[in-house]
């Protein structure tokens, strides 16, 4: 063989086909993912437009169904939302501002904030935590954490099992989360469909961005999950010499901090409804509508939103019964009131309330902000 043929044939395994392998993996990986997401959103939809037609030809329609249309319409819509987010990773553009976060601290919070929605499910939570401090962006975080707990719950059984440790060395924090999947009398029924949901996509992408290292394994029915945090801070903040550490809060350094917090809003009358949705549209957020308090405490009893923005005129002796109820489970939990005129923009450190003002003049200009600021305030 001539020697020219070995310095013009491209070596087998270089960088070029490296770098080529990842980029067809990585987009196959996104085309599965588009295709899933297709599944979740059209499965729903189809069964919600069958009870739909149901519903026109007959004109009645029954408790069940109307509660069954109502979940079908939620599940399609929450995948909707997790396509969103993934599409918000996707192009690149999000911007990370790195902080010293209590690791423990915030999954607290998390895990207190969604009680009623685990009791509700008769899901019973463990928690083994020990204090951790990590790097990370605190979005990020939060959004890590509220897709965690929605993966877990969409498909334990009876229990889960949080847990934050050290990893001896390198130091890492490790969060663990463990649950089982399948029934006790059929631990060997095989891997659960539901563990590759959406959520667990969504998870995975956001532990990838945020540059931790996962690890799932199922065994006799159970599934455990442990996140590495690379960037834990110890007695010297490994990593700190290439690692901008943002101390304060910085909007600008993620285009969609909120995007999938959750938020209620309950207004009586109709454009003040649309007058809040349209504000906060542009947020990426889920945003539900009501139009009285009792709807208000019946949408809550099954879980909480992140926050709730509320009309004054519904401020009464019901509302502020729902209030105590929310604020004694979730001493954080946001509340922001729409007064009838002005300009006025109060956040709820300053109004003596404990509840953020926008007057309804200022709600296209300030309402963004005050979500925005209310509920990063804790992270």
């Amino acid at each position: 063989m001539d020697m020219s043929d070995i310095r013009q044939r491209p070596a087998a395994g270089t960088a070029a086909d490296a770098a080529s392998d990842a980029d067809a993996t990585d987009e196959a990986r996104w085309r599965d993912l588009v295709a899933q997401l297709s599944v979740e959103i059209a499965a729903p939809l189809t069964a919600a437009l069958e009870r739909v037609h149901a519903l026109a030809s007959t004109g009645r329609i029954d408790r069940a169904s109307l509660r069954a249309l109502r979940e079908e319409i939620v599940q399609a819509r929450a995948a909707g939302m997790i396509g969103q987010q993934l599409a918000r990773f996707a192009s690149g553009r999000l911007r990370q501002s790195h902080e010293r976060l209590q690791l423990t601290s915030i999954l607290q919070g998390v895990l207190t904030h969604r009680a009623r929605e685990t009791q509700a499910r008769g899901v019973q939570l463990k928690q083994v935590l020990k204090p951790a401090e990590v790097i990370v962006d605190a979005s990020l975080l939060a959004s890590l954490l509220d897709t965690l707990v929605d993966w877990a719950l969409d498909n334990a059984q009876s229990s889960i099992e949080f847990r934050i440790d050290m990893k001896p060395w390198p130091v890492h924090a490790r969060l663990s989360c463990r649950f089982a999947y399948r029934p006790a009398d059929r631990p060997d029924a095989g891997p659960s469909a539901g563990l590759d949901s959406l959520a667990w996509r969504l998870l995975q992408q956001t532990a990838a961005t945020m540059g931790l290292v996962v690890e799932r394994r199922e065994a006799d029915g159970e599934t455990t999950l442990v996140l590495e945090f690379p960037r834990t801070v110890n007695e010297q903040i490994e990593g700190a010499a290439v690692i901008e550490i943002d101390h304060g809060f910085s909007p600008s350094a993620n285009s969609k901090p909120l995007a999938g917090s959750h938020v209620l809003v309950v207004a009586a009358r109709r454009e003040v409804r649309s007058q809040v949705r349209e504000s906060i549209r542009h947020m990426g957020l889920i945003i539900d509508l009501v139009g009285s308090v009792d709807e208000a405490t019946e949408f809550c009893r099954d879980g909480l939103p992140h926050a709730i923005v509320y009309e004054s005129a519904l401020r009464g002796e019901r509302f502020e019964r729902l209030r105590e109820e929310i604020l004694a489970q979730a001493p954080e939990f946001v509340f922001i009131e729409i007064i009838e005129e002005g300009n006025v923009f109060e956040v709820s450190s300053f109004s003596g309330t404990g509840t953020a003002r926008v007057g309804r003049d200022a709600i296209a200009a300030s309402l963004p902000s005050a979500l925005m600021f209310e509920l990063t305030k804790g992270v």
